[in-house]
């Protein structure tokens, strides 16, 4: 362990389960979404496992002497990731989950928003794709924040995603997450022009993030 009480290290197959608590601790808002689900599983199998299965190479965990606290997800190439979800990861999911009806969607489960939007994913905005072709995930649980773990999974997660060859990164955050908003403008990126009411979107050049 680090002086600063916490190391940062590439993504093992034995954090996945890590992945999926986080996800869920972190689902409302960034605020903890257990008590909103069921299925414990959901908010992970939307979020982050996707990436510790299919883009392995460019996610990292944050670890304290509890375990594994936070993590960074992402990819290099959007619509390539989101063609993948569609033919490697979504039909394993929607083979398990049975789609909610349309019909009383106003009545709709948190569990059932979730199983709707597995069987149909949301796409990240072409416009937004095409100027940011990266996109990043970062998740951290309150007892690492504000000790500089954030920044430091993002360098991170920046140095390897350079090498790779990412030019513009762009995030996609809940316009109620004000603690997300706040983390990533300070962290070197703007927010793009409005595209959809629920999702505010941010990009910044690969060497301007911070």
């Amino acid at each position: 362990m680090t002086e600063v009480g916490y190391d940062i290290r590439p993504l093992e197959h034995r954090d996945i389960d890590a992945l999926y608590a986080i996800s869920l601790a972190t689902g409302a808002s960034g605020s903890d979404a257990s008590s909103l689900y069921q299925d414990r599983s959901l908010m992970g199998a939307i979020y982050s496992a996707p990436y510790a299965v299919l883009s392995p190479a460019t996610a990292f965990v944050v670890e304290d002497r509890q375990g594994v606290a936070g993590y960074v997800v992402g990819a290099l190439d959007t619509v390539a990731f989101e063609a993948r979800l569609e033919a490697d990861w979504w039909p394993a999911l929607r083979a398990r989950h049975v789609a909610p009806s349309r019909a009383t969607q106003g009545r709709w489960t948190a569990d059932e928003r979730r199983i709707a939007q597995i069987h149909q994913p949301r796409r990240t905005p072409a416009i937004v794709a095409l100027a940011f072709p990266s996109h990043v995930h970062v998740n951290l649980l309150p007892r690492i924040q504000r000790q500089g773990a954030g920044t430091a999974l993002l360098q991170r997660w920046a140095e390897c995603m350079s090498l790779l060859g990412a030019v513009g990164v762009h995030a996609g955050v809940n316009a109620g997450n004000l603690g997300g908003l706040a983390f990533w403008e300070a962290r070197g990126m703007e927010r793009l022009s409005p595209i959809a009411e629920s999702t505010v979107w941010l990009g910044a050049g690969i060497a301007q993030l911070r």
